[in-house]
């Protein structure tokens, strides 16, 4: 992300002042472009990365321990139910079993410290200060994106419903799974996202078991997936699709509309397939980083065959990851602290370290506490296209 700062005469002063010798000077205006970096910081990161996009924001005040009621989610009479969350920055999102009450969240620091010398603030240098703020904001962000994204395919490895009309002629533990292989050599076609739209339906009923109202849930309402994925997408525009389940790329097939095909080819790719938003990430491709963060969580975990031919099917870094989240279902929480002072999330201070004259030097440190938690795996799902 670029961030610029504003070009104003309360501005230019107040940096010269954060580069005074007079540390009580000094001081007071680092204090004050603190209060002003914190609410900057936070509203960057409330529309930065993809996350943002998945989970929603459940605040809380600071010193307190956020929960929330399962209940809310799940039939009463099931007994348990797994949920999915981190209890640690950087650690490994567990998949805890409890019963349907109300659950405690873990949550964690996240934060970022930057300095500059006090040079350039007595020579305003806006261009450098902007860059210590840029970098704050993107180092808390990339921790932010890791720690989301663990607990997102964590839920998506070992999520299961027990619903065998999921799989094509195929009743077995892998068939229950959110994930569906469709077997090697294969690209990306219409066929198989209406498969996924299907077995989704099935595991989105209501409370009851029966048709859930729109309110609740409208099943996949978001696709990420790669730049490759994307490519095949676009190949849409002048490939002919097909229904054939064994072979996609078969000739004969089935063409879209040509006013479709003129839509994809004149902007240059789909932004949607059937009412479902389309969001391109680096991070999804063979052996790209959230690949294979998923080839960790997954391990051995077998997955059944889309046609149904088989069970046994794992996943490897080198194939291609499709995840489906439905956003409208509200599974992906994300509690936040608010500071009681600011009621800011994200809090900025004077870093106290650079205090000395002689170093001559200023800094800021932030932080803000969250976590990161899927209370219901029933809201995403997956594909997986074996490259070979």
């Amino acid at each position: 992300m670029n961030l610029k700062l504003k070009n104003t005469p309360e501005l230019l002063e107040l940096i010269k002042a954060m580069g005074s010798r007079n540390q009580l000077v000094s001081r007071e205006a680092q204090e004050a472009f603190a209060a002003f970096l914190g609410p900057v910081i936070q509203k960057v990161l409330m529309n930065a990365g993809s996350a943002g996009a998945i989970f929603s924001d459940a605040e809380f005040d600071e010193d307190d321990s956020p929960s929330y009621p399962l209940d809310l989610y799940y039939n009463e009479g099931a007994g348990y139910v797994s949920v999915w969350s981190q209890h640690m920055a950087g650690g490994l999102p567990s998949s805890e079993v409890t019963g349907v009450s109300e659950l405690k969240i873990s949550t964690y620091r996240l934060d970022s410290a930057v300095s500059f010398n006090k040079r350039y603030a007595r020579r305003s240098r806006l261009d450098v200060i902007s860059k210590a703020v840029e970098r704050m904001a993107n180092e808390v962000l990339i921790k932010q994106e890791r720690n989301a994204w663990a607990v997102i395919l964590k839920a998506l490895a070992e999520g299961s419903t027990n619903e065998s009309s999921f799989s094509a002629g195929v009743h077995s533990d892998s068939a229950n799974k959110h994930v569906w292989h469709t077997g090697a050599g294969k690209s990306f076609s219409l066929h198989q996202l209406n498969l996924l739209l299907r077995k989704h339906k099935r595991m989105n009923e209501g409370f009851a078991g029966m048709t859930p109202i729109a309110p609740y849930s409208s099943g996949l309402t978001d696709l990420f997936v790669s730049p490759e994925i994307m490519g095949d997408i676009r190949a849409f525009a002048y490939n002919p699709l097909t229904n054939n389940v064994t072979d996609p790329t078969a000739a004969g097939g089935q063409h879209l509309t040509n006013n479709v095909r003129d839509g994809i080819w004149s902007g240059g790719g789909m932004s949607e397939i059937f009412g479902i938003n389309i969001n391109e990430l680096m991070e999804l491709g063979v052996n790209k980083k959230y690949n294979d963060l998923f080839d960790t969580m997954a391990s051995t975990t077998q997955y059944a065959d889309l046609d149904g031919v088989a069970t046994n099917l794992t996943f490897a870094a080198t194939d291609e990851l499709i995840v489906g989240i439905d956003r409208s279902r509200g599974a992906f929480i994300r509690p936040v602290a608010r500071n009681a002072d600011s009621g800011s999330t994200f809090v900025s201070l004077p870093d106290d370290q650079w205090n000395l004259n002689r170093l001559d030097k200023a800094g800021f440190y932030g932080s803000m506490e969250e976590g990161r938690v899927c209370l219901d795996a029933r809201a995403i799902a997956g594909l997986v296209l074996d490259a070979a």
